[in-house]
């Protein structure tokens, strides 16, 4: 009887981001596989979908933040900070103590949803130093580093550029291409934010372009990573796009659908 042939084994990796509150679906998203990936945004701060979703409207109310999201799209920046501050003049208590009550609040139902083994790193609005608080012996949280799955190379990069909107994990350009610099030559590079491609950081919905990196682009190009992972965009005008041999992958859509991206080799 000839002998049987060796199994072939494969590793299944299951990427979201841009988790916003899903706790529910993010309990399953590592269901079948090896290991999951996260590449940030855990916070729901305001539903740009969804009005009456988030810590926002927790705090002031729907139509207040139907009025913030209306300032934001059409660009008024100014008008919207000036609106944010007189809401939260009209407050009691300590505007730091009640956003961060209310992090933390999400961030133990969402860091109790991570499966083991987990990969994480920070969106523009995640707050950092919490995450040591709340990260099990099961979660890996990485940001200028790398890490071997299954024989590939993972890079990650968290966070985000300095922007209008001042969200809580902003960079400068300098900082963020120190990371990208300290992370080299990898399989799979897996950042928050996208390049600075203009369909990638195009929001379709928000009508509005993100800020995408330059060093990232650069990095992608120079390296030649397999897969660039990224999400920050929701609405994309393009979710996939070859830049010379790396497949580009908006995979920042988890908080609506439910559903990670899923890459097996």
């Amino acid at each position: 009887m000839a002998p049987t042939p060796p199994r072939n084994t494969s590793t299944r990796v299951h990427v979201v981001s841009d988790v916003h509150g899903n706790a529910c679906d993010l309990a399953r998203a590592g269901e079948g596989a090896d290991a999951l990936i996260c590449l940030g945004d855990l916070v729901l701060f305001l539903d740009y979908a969804d009005h009456s979703r988030g810590i926002f409207p927790d705090l002031f109310g729907v139509a207040n933040a139907d009025r913030i999201v209306a300032l934001r799209t059409a660009r008024r920046f100014d008008e919207a900070r000036e609106f944010g501050a007189r809401l939260w003049a009209g407050v009691d208590g300590d505007r730091r103590g009640l956003i961060e009550r209310a992090v933390r609040k999400q961030y133990a139902e969402l860091f109790a949803a991570f499966p083991t083994p987990t990969y994480a790193t920070y969106g523009n609005v995640d707050v950092p130093p919490l995450w040591s608080e709340y990260a099990g012996p099961g979660t890996t949280v990485l940001d200028g580093q790398r890490v071997e799955i299954g024989g590939r190379v993972f890079g990650f990069v968290g966070g985000g550029l300095r922007t209008p909107m001042n969200t809580p994990y902003e960079i400068s350009d300098e900082a963020y291409a120190a990371k990208i610099e300290a992370v080299g030559e990898v399989d799979v590079l897996c950042t928050h934010i996208p390049p600075q491609v203009p369909e990638l950081v195009y929001d379709t919905v928000a009508r509005r372009f993100e800020r995408g990196s330059l060093a990232l682009l650069d990095a992608i190009r120079r390296t030649r990573p397999r897969y660039a992972l990224f999400g920050h965009v929701h609405q994309p005008l393009a979710r996939r796009m070859r830049i010379g041999a790396t497949e580009c992958v908006n995979v920042g859509h988890f908080a609506s659908t439910g559903r990670p991206w899923a890459l097996e080799w």
